[in-house]
């Protein structure tokens, strides 16, 4: 306000002002500026990559992506709805900037982001078990409105972070939401989560559809 205020008396535009709208607009200054540090903080602690946004999507033809779903998605009813977004596709399509642009428009709408690499992730947990700061990390996690986890798949995971994705999942379940941007089709995460339980587990949650999973209505079998 401070700031408006001395603007508007250097440049003389207080005679333009009766003093209730001088007021208002002092009101206005403040409140933009709380709003884009706001804001600002998001995306400096969502930690993201690098910088995208919704506004410079590749919509091109030959990319094959429904412009409607994205514009629908940047609005961020999803996270409104507790849902999830799986992004799949071969490298170089666009996946990890497709999801990050969605966790800017996130952050813009004033919600709570995290970005992770996955494979970086499961190895910082791994550290925490071994320090006791595990749960706090996964409590840190479970706080955020929307995460990303980027990249998933590019290794098939062991019987620890196998457990440590499950309880990422479980925790967030119905409540926050996740977007995931893996190279690998999701039928084939089946492969890349291992044992068999615990992957239709995780998979279930991801994909819950109305109150039945997504395997079944798909037809996955995995017996």
């Amino acid at each position: 306000m401070h700031n408006a205020f001395k603007t508007a008396i250097e440049s003389g535009k207080t005679d333009h002002y009766t003093l209730d709208q001088f007021i208002s607009m002092l009101i206005d200054a403040e409140w933009d500026e709380r709003h884009n540090r706001r804001i600002d903080r998001s995306i400096k602690n969502a930690k993201f990559h690098y910088k995208s946004s919704i506004e410079s999507v590749n919509f091109d033809d030959t990319r094959n992506l429904d412009r409607n779903l994205v514009m629908r998605l940047a609005g961020c009813e999803f996270v409104e709805k507790n849902e999830n977004i799986l992004i799949t596709g071969s490298t170089g399509v666009g996946k990890s900037y497709l999801g990050t642009a969605l966790d800017y428009q996130a952050c813009i709408e004033g919600f709570k982001v995290n970005y992770f690499n996955t494979s970086k992730l499961f190895a910082k947990l791994k550290m925490e078990k071994a320090d006791g700061s595990y749960l706090r990390e996964l409590a840190k996690i479970q706080r955020q409105d929307v995460i990303i986890l980027d990249d998933f798949g590019l290794q098939a995971l062991d019987s620890a972070n196998r457990i440590t994705l499950l309880e990422i999942i479980e925790d967030r379940h119905n409540n926050v939401s996740i977007i995931v941007t893996s190279q690998i089709p999701v039928q084939g995460w089946y492969d890349i989560i291992g044992e068999k339980t615990i992957a239709d587990a995780i998979l279930d949650r991801l994909m819950e559809l109305q109150g039945e999973s997504m395997r079944k209505k798909r037809g996955v079998n995995r017996e």
